[in-house]
């Protein structure tokens, strides 16, 4: 068996998903927060309850007792701990919460996995952590890594945590750097969703920095790919980091100029010079490190994913 934390979410779901139809028994954990709209969580967990392998279990990771009081029963050789609080604004207007969720819960299921003798503990960092570097692309060795958001800086602390364990206790440890993941049963708090929703109701959207603004944009199921091949493999290290993102930054615009594509509908535009704080210009991966071992590349253009994104965005909100 497997144990997913933040199964509700949009990488999580998108992962158990796949699991469960490949027949693995699957142990999803999440608290169905506020962050964003609870419905979008639920409907994910409604398809997820449709596997008879699948076992859901609302709980908070805050509370280390109940935590390890509930999970018993279970049991599980292999975790997989997504489960943040995910927003780089809303770190900064909420840093306690951040920290507070980002941090605790992620020494609790390190301190689990512990506890029950786990080989392999994956879990998701972020391109975050990297700041602003000034050589591109970001590479996993890179040792100028200096995050500018509290949020960068939890998932950091996550993998500094993470390779302490690796070392005193014998788990192995892979920390998975996500690049902008976009696609199907999104967040509705990320660019692509947010824009395409304003976009339907006639709303003006901001665009800061003049739209020059650079993202490496990763479509979920070449996620989830990648991660489903990481599962199997044997590492060698005791902690170890990978990239994962196309390998390719696309420009903001074009991704604007895709939704109007794609939604049949010029957005409105107000354009702002600055950048936000916290907010990074540019992302851009070097995935050689992740190509090379487990022989993953991605396959997904921002077109073609866009595309399937607002097809299912049409559908999932009935419009017409």
């Amino acid at each position: 068996m497997i144990l997913v934390t933040g199964c509700a979410g949009f990488i999580g779901f998108h992962l158990v998903n796949d699991l469960l139809s490949r027949n693995y028994k699957v142990l999803g954990i999440d608290n169905i927060n506020s962050y964003y709209d609870k419905s979008l969580k639920n409907d994910r967990i409604s398809i997820l309850k449709k596997f008879k392998n699948f076992i859901f279990l609302k709980k908070d990771l805050c509370n280390f007792q109940e935590l390890k009081k509930s999970l018993k029963r279970f049991k599980f050789n292999l975790v997989i701990h997504l489960a943040a609080q995910p927003g780089v604004r809303f770190s900064l207007e909420n840093p306690h919460a951040t920290l507070n969720n980002n941090l605790n819960p992620f020494i609790n299921v390190l301190e689990i996995s512990r506890i029950r003798r786990v080989k392999k503990f994956i879990y998701a960092s972020s391109s975050s952590v990297y700041g602003e570097p000034k050589i591109f692309p970001f590479t996993e060795s890179d040792k100028s890594i200096d995050p500018i958001s509290i949020y960068g800086a939890s998932k950091l602390s996550n993998e500094i945590l993470a390779k302490s364990y690796s070392k005193n206790f014998s788990i192995k440890c892979i920390g998975l750097r996500f690049f902008t993941v976009y696609g199907p049963f999104g967040r509705p708090d990320m660019a692509y969703f947010k824009f395409s929703k304003l976009n339907q109701e006639n709303k003006v959207i901001d665009i800061y920095n003049k739209g020059k603004m650079f993202r490496d944009f990763t479509y979920i199921t070449d996620i989830i790919f990648a991660i489903r091949k990481i599962i199997k493999i044997k590492i060698k290290e005791k902690h170890l980091i990978l990239n994962i993102g196309k390998g390719s930054p696309d420009k903001l615009i074009e991704l604007i100029k895709l939704l109007e594509k794609c939604q049949k509908k010029i957005i409105k535009k107000n354009y702002i010079n600055n950048v936000p704080k916290g907010d990074i210009r540019k992302t851009f991966s070097d995935n050689s490190k992740i190509q090379k071992l487990i022989k993953w590349k991605p396959r997904t253009t921002l077109q073609v994913g866009i595309k399937k994104f607002i097809d299912w965005f049409e559908s999932y909100y009935k419009i017409v």
